[in-house]
């Protein structure tokens, strides 16, 4: 029998959605699932980007421009603006989610057996895009006790090879919610001027920003318009998870001409989603106060009460909704899965992401998760009643 490649088993599983059997045997023992595993929001998607798909008028679903629309470009040039971002509808590709914006940044900068650092934790999908497209990621950690600040220049610059070509971010940070300061970015982009880097930014949480902190996009370090590769992606930012619909942005033309060999490759990106992306741009400027609001009053609540719990570390994230924790079990893992195997309090469990494939480095987050605060506060409240008995329990059992 012919057996599978080599790159797909080196795949990697999602993390996020690996234990899904669990949680659905769960389901059907009568169990209810808080699932604060995954950054599914459960923010309705604004009517007016529904309607505009609801009421088009087409008589034919035909291929767009493999760049997608040119008017969702040229209205994807009106929101960078709003950040100080003056781009052309000839420096963006629509893409189909971010996802492939991060793997068409990787296959057209770096090849084969090349190397991009990453900060680790980072989103679990950079180990698979990076597998699909041969590179290899070179982690380097920041820690859950600074808060997962931008690790110092000296951990980048001994990383860096004659194969490395790229450094990349997700700020605000998936999974930490961490956002970088100013400084940080400045950093960045001094590392990527003087050893020729590319800067590849994950930016799919801009707009949620806390604390009167502000995001700085890599787009608006002066001097480094030929490195910055953006990936971008609607699906957070109107709850539109399931359009599909991401943004591929550079400046760099020669990058920009080989990324468009590969979106000719695939053909074009969604039209309804098209539609729908291009109708959420026309929001009301105050369309993210009320969301932001939201989320920030369910991030301080889970912060607080996961802080509450003996023996559990959660810092306060700056941006995203997200949050890391450390537990006091010896393997998250074993305990995630045992929460929807074994555990249930008042007819209920909860599900989290195990952080350790947020990481690459081996053995690193055992003991932590990522939690998704996208459920509503009275859920947070109740999942962290069946964390704190799940805990109490679970280290109360005989080793």
């Amino acid at each position: 029998m012919p057996g599978i490649s080599h790159r797909g088993e080196q795949m990697p599983p999602s993390p996020i959605r690996k234990l899904v059997p669990y949680a659905e045997a769960a389901k059907k023992r009568g169990i209810k699932v808080f699932h604060l595993n995954i950054g599914q929001p459960d923010i309705v998607t604004p009517p007016s980007v529904m309607d505009a798909v609801r009421h088009t008028d087409m008589k034919v679903l035909e291929y767009s421009h493999s760049a997608g629309f040119e008017s969702y470009r040229k209205k994807l040039c009106e929101y960078y603006q709003r950040f100080g971002i003056e781009l052309t509808p000839q420096q963006i590709i629509v893409t189909t989610g971010g996802s492939e914006a991060i793997l068409f940044a990787m296959m057209a900068c770096l090849d084969p057996g090349d190397e991009i650092i990453i900060p680790e934790p980072f989103y679990a999908n950079y180990n698979g895009f990076a597998v699909a497209s041969q590179v290899t990621i070179k982690p380097i950690s920041s820690s859950i006790e600074d808060g997962f600040k931008l690790p110092p220049i000296e951990d980048f610059e001994k990383n860096i090879t004659d194969r490395t070509k790229a450094i990349m971010i997700c700020n605000p940070n998936n999974p930490t919610g961490y956002l970088y300061s100013a400084e940080e970015m400045d950093v960045l982009k001094n590392i990527c001027l003087k050893y020729d880097l590319f800067l590849f930014s994950d930016e799919a949480y801009r707009e949620f920003c806390y604390d009167g902190h502000q995001h700085i996009s890599a787009m608006n370090l002066e001097g480094l318009d030929q490195h910055v590769i953006l990936m971008d992606t609607i699906s957070k930012r109107y709850s539109a998870c399931g359009g599909r619909i991401g943004a591929f942005v550079t400046k760099n033309v020669a990058v920009y001409e080989a990324a468009m060999k590969f979106a000719q490759a695939r053909l074009s990106p969604p039209s309804f989603a098209q539609i729908a992306g291009e109708a959420a741009v026309d929001l009301p400027a105050d369309y993210f106060d009320e969301i932001k609001a939201e989320y920030l009053k369910r991030r301080d609540l889970l912060v607080s009460r996961l802080n509450k719990i003996p023996g559990v570390l959660c810092p306060n994230p700056g941006g995203a909704f997200y949050a890391m924790a450390k537990l006091p079990v010896a393997n998250a893992e074993d305990f995630c899965r045992w929460l929807l195997e074994s555990f249930s309090y008042q007819g209920q469990t909860v599900m989290m992401a195990p952080a350790s494939g947020f990481y690459s480095t081996p053995g690193l987050g055992k003991d932590e998760v990522r939690f998704a605060y996208v459920l509503n506060t009275d859920d947070i409240n109740q999942a962290m009643d069946c964390l704190e008995k799940a805990l109490e329990t679970y280290n109360g059992q005989p080793a």
